[in-house]
């Protein structure tokens, strides 16, 4: 079983910056495939962003060049560094963590962005 933690949400205003956290339990952390995805109210999840273990990123097209995913594997974390944001962004950010054929997700984070 793998624990995951998100942190960092908030209201943001547009144009702002914000750093999503997200830890995830176990030792073999830098194997895990980590995602990060937001639901939006009356949406469905959607993907944002995804870092392989071996550092490969991938990115949604509505965030590309404003969004940045990286892990510390020192850390057992995986961020989300948000710019740029605009309040079509404002959603419940989750965190995945992929690891042995299975998924495991965080309870997730609030981003409001508004002015």
């Amino acid at each position: 079983q793998v624990q995951v933690v998100e942190s960092g949400g908030g209201l943001v205003q547009p144009g702002g910056s914000r750093r999503l956290s997200c830890q995830a339990s176990g030792s073999n952390f830098r194997i895990y495939a980590m995602g990060w995805y937001r639901q939006a109210p009356g949406k469905q999840r959607e993907l944002v962003a995804v870092i392989t273990s071996r550092g490969i990123t991938n990115y949604a097209d509505s965030v590309k060049g404003r969004f940045t995913i990286s892990r510390d594997n020192a850390k057992n974390t995986v961020y989300l560094q948000m710019n740029g944001l605009k309040p079509e962004d404002t959603a419940v950010y989750y965190c995945n963590a992929a690891y042995e054929g299975k998924g495991y997700w965080g309870q997730g984070t609030q981003v409001t962005v508004s002015s």
